[in-house]
């Protein structure tokens, strides 16, 4: 970070403009940032493009007779004039906001890196992406992408209720595409690897099977067959599981979808939504690609579970959205600096089971073995979802066998919640981004493997 972080992030500064608001708004809070990115993009083995750059911001919010208004700037001496704008603006407007109450927070949280990105050259980063792209270049791939990605930087947050945070992050994530070919059929193998902390998520990564990984589910692919259609019982990998999680079950438990009638989980609470294995959780506190200490209104993180037993236990909220909904919130308010925050996921898994791979196979003797993402679409107000696989198996008689490519699963989101029959003993995290309203998070999604009796299957 630049040496004139703390001087540009000074919390007295800050507190100062609260102060002077302190008479005219209900409420005031300020978040400022100072930030430095790297993004680096190799194609075929030749960089591409590298872009490094640094941040600096700071918003305010202020809430004036139930309505926002929100100011930014990249310059701070002008912090004062966006608070009166912002206020001007929550005067102007006609509103019903209320946020919740919650306890004052005033903490410091450090870099969890051991090696922060900044301290490692360039050279380095390009040399584990040649290392990654040559792992990959086997027998049958036409063509590789790797595009690496790190951040470090520190925010600090005030509010006219008391709260002071500084809170220092970092991540690095890696991500690499391998293109198979053969006889005109072009297939693709995606893997990636990172984390919410330093450099040594990379260095301590075994590169090698990184890019080979990739390169083999593509090359596999080739030989896929295309997939029967109908129901099966089916067996989920911790990748699918974790997007299936996110995607149909996450994002239906977000407050501002249940406010606005787009969620079919509206009026569930403590009903069941699934079969008793089921426990999902979101928690922004874990050791994953999601995390972060406090969100964007201050609220300290924690485990969230939002379903247990498969009882609808608990949702994702603001502080805003909470007091609409008689809660607490769950601290997970998210945005840039420059965007006002809304509810978004973090961590979001399903928590797994005891059974071995081998066993969840066991008595099947007709499934289908579903392998990664290749992407979807949920009607979180419909509750229903469509979801293609990266890859996929035949299973007959509890064995894996033959490879088949193009698979979608597709159905309602409480039939496959209630027929989930086993979950297995392994658990991995997902390293992604989250796009909603314009805004992207990182986030991480997980869970075991999970087996469930019945399932619509197609090609896509």
């Amino acid at each position: 970070m630049p040496s004139s972080t703390e001087n540009r992030l000074d919390p007295d500064l800050f507190r100062k403009t609260i102060d002077s608001m302190d008479s005219k708004a209900d409420y005031v809070d300020i978040r400022v940032n100072e930030s430095t990115n790297n993004i680096i993009v190799m194609k075929d083995g030749k960089i591409q493009e590298i872009r490094s750059g640094s941040d600096f911001g700071g918003s305010v919010r202020v809430l004036k007779n139930g309505s926002w208004g929100f100011g930014y700037t990249t310059q701070i001496s002008k912090l004062d004039e966006m608070a009166q704008s912002a206020l001007k603006l929550a005067k102007s407007l006609t509103s019903d906001v209320e946020i919740t109450k919650v306890e004052p927070s005033n903490d410091k949280v450090k870099f969890k890196a051991k090696l922060l990105p900044s301290t490692v050259s360039l050279d380095e980063k390009k040399e584990v992406m040649k290392d990654a792209e040559a792992a990959a270049n086997i027998e049958k791939i036409v063509s590789t992408t790797v595009n690496y990605v790190d951040g470090e930087g520190t925010t600090i947050y005030l509010n006219s209720e008391g709260s002071s945070l500084s809170v220092e992050e970092s991540r690095v994530a890696m991500f690499l595409n391998a293109v198979a070919s053969e006889q005109g059929n072009i297939q693709f193998g995606h893997k990636s690897i990172g984390g919410s902390k330093g450099y040594e998520v990379i260095k301590n990564y075994d590169i090698e099977e990184f890019g080979r990984t990739a390169a083999s589910k593509a090359v596999r692919l080739l030989s896929a067959t295309s997939p029967p259609s109908g129901s099966f019982p089916v067996v989920l990998d911790p990748e699918l599981t974790g997007v299936f999680i996110h995607e149909a079950l996450g994002h239906a438990s977000e407050a501002d979808l249940i406010l606005q009638n787009d969620s079919i989980l509206k009026g569930k609470m403590g009903t069941q939504i699934g079969s008793k294995l089921v426990t999902i959780v979101d928690d922004a506190s874990m050791d994953a690609f999601g995390y972060y200490p406090y969100d964007a209104e201050g609220v300290k993180t924690s485990e969230n579970i939002l379903v247990k037993d498969g009882v609808l236990n608990s949702l994702l909220s603001s502080r805003e959205t909470a007091s609409k909904l008689g809660i607490k919130s769950s601290g997970n308010a998210r945005s840039s600096i420059g965007e006002q925050p809304i509810v978004r996921m973090s961590n979001t898994y399903l928590k797994p089971g005891d059974q071995t791979f081998e066993e969840l196979l066991e008595g099947m003797k007709d499934g289908i073995y579903l392998k990664g993402s290749r992407g979807g679409q949920v009607d979180t107000g419909k509750g229903i979802f469509q979801f293609n696989a990266a890859e996929s198996f035949i299973i007959e008689n509890g064995e894996i066998k033959d490879p088949l490519r193009d698979v979608s699963l597709s159905g309602s989101i409480m039939e496959i919640l209630n027929n989930v029959e086993a979950l297995g003993s392994d658990f991995k995290m997902g390293v992604g981004f989250c796009g909603k309203a314009g805004q992207t998070v990182p986030v991480g999604d997980g869970g075991p493997h999970v087996r469930v009796s019945h399932a619509t299957v197609g090609g896509t």
